[in-house]
Formats: structure tokens, sequence, C-alpha cells
């Protein structure tokens, strides 16, 4: 059986995974899910009982989240390909040291934007409460500051190589889906242009940009019917899956 990607909409980053998947080259399937969309369907549970998502469920029907676990799982099943690695190798533990940094570091400095967001669209911990002036300005500032630290870090980075590892990673892949968060809260928030103070990673993030599998996973996340590199076999609904979802 392929593997089935569970991702979120809207500008989730599980739009990493999709990417990483089309990049790799083996054949999966794609259940969409719809985060606004309160409360998620009960049978998510089984994927997932924090209903979150990126989450995955194996060629084996074993289920596996979070973006770290299922890129390395992705990767390590296919040691041959370029992107692959193979478990204790050097390769492995720099690619292990990038994700992690990106899922937690980089990830994180977005925490207090999603949170407004939220709130404004009437979920998460702030769905009731709702936040005054000054709460929300203190949230921007935090989150600016944060935000062009970990973008300084990936520029610097980035000033002698074209890819993170230098090589083509599933970290980038990771990257493309998380580093568009930086101009989409800056339309909704006002932080700042990469093209100003961080040429290589927003020059980074414009060659991304027009890599067939970002544009591939773009196309999924708008609900366009895209081909692709012809391994994604279409979608599936978590009704359809009931039977692989054993308790």
């Amino acid at each position: 059986m392929e593997p089935v990607l569970f991702y979120g909409v809207p500008q989730g980053c599980s739009f990493g995974s999709i990417v990483a998947l089309e990049w790799l080259g083996k054949p999966y399937r794609l259940c969409r899910m719809e985060m606004m969309e309160q409360p998620w369907d009960a049978r998510f549970a089984k994927v997932n009982p924090r209903f979150k998502t990126p989450a995955l469920l194996t060629e084996d029907d074993e289920t596996l989240s979070e973006s770290l676990a299922i890129l390395l799982h992705a990767a390590s099943r296919n040691p041959e390909h370029p992107l692959g690695v193979r478990h204790g190798s050097a390769e492995a533990d720099r690619l292990h040291q990038m994700l992690s940094y990106l899922v937690s570091d980089f990830f994180a400095a977005f925490n207090p934007l999603w949170v407004l967001y939220d709130g404004a669209a009437g979920i998460g911990p702030l769905a009731d409460k709702g936040v005054d002036a000054s709460h929300q300005e203190l949230l921007l500032t935090v989150a600016r500051t944060d935000i062009a630290e970990q973008c300084a870090y990936l520029d610097g980075l980035l000033a002698d190589r074209q890819w993170l590892l230098g090589e083509r990673s599933v970290a980038d892949a990771y990257l493309a889906g998380v580093g568009r968060w930086v101009a989409y809260h800056n339309r909704n928030y006002g932080l700042f242009e990469l093209e100003g103070a961080y040429q290589n990673l927003a020059g980074y993030l414009r060659r991304l940009d027009d890599d067939p599998a970002v544009q591939f996973a773009r196309a999924i996340e708008r609900g366009e019917q895209p081909v692709g590199q012809g391994h994604f076999k279409g979608h599936v609904s978590l009704r359809e899956l009931e039977s692989r979802l054993v308790a």
C-alpha cells in the first residue's frame, strides 16, 4: 500500500513533506485536512490523537507524526536516492541537526503570530479572550525580533552554498514550507522584507519557489489537481482509510 500523508491547509508546515515526497520519487497519496474547520473529523484521532498535521500512514499501516520524524523516515527509506540518508552516517547526523533547528528555533519564532492568527479566526487559546492592543504589540515585537534572528542565521549559512547542507536535502523541502511564512506574515503584520537585509535567504526561497515540486505542493494546497512527477496517486479520505486505521 502507498503511504498516505495527511497535510493541513492553509499554510501548513506539512507543505514541506509534500515537496519531499515529490523529490524522493516513490508512490504516495494525500489526505487533506482543513485546519480552520473545527472540530476535526474524530477519525483523525487514530492517525494523531493530538489532531495536528503532518501525519503519515506508512506502507505498513503504522502512523507517524511530526515533520522531523516523517522527513527522516522518508529519507531513510530511500538510501540510494540523492536525498536519501543512511542511519549513523555523517550525512544523517547533519540532516538531523538541521531539521532539529528548523522544527524548533525557526518554527517557534512564528508561534506568537500564529496565536494572533488563530485568535482572530476564533480558534486556539485566545479564541474567547481576545488580545488587547498592548498584548498584540508585545507578541509582534517578540516575533519580529526572533524571526529576524533566525533569518540572519540562515542568511549567513547560505552565503557560500546553494542548499542548507551544501547538497539538496529534505531539510530544504521543509524550509520551502515554513520559509514562506515570512512573506505571509509580513503581509498580515508588517514584519520586514527579506530582500533587504537577508538577500541570500531571499534568493534561496525564490529558487525554491521555481522548483516543480514546490509549485506542485502550492497547487495541491489551492485544491487543484496537478500532475506532478507522476508519484502522486491521488487524494484519499479518512472514511476510505478506515480499514487501514485499525486501533
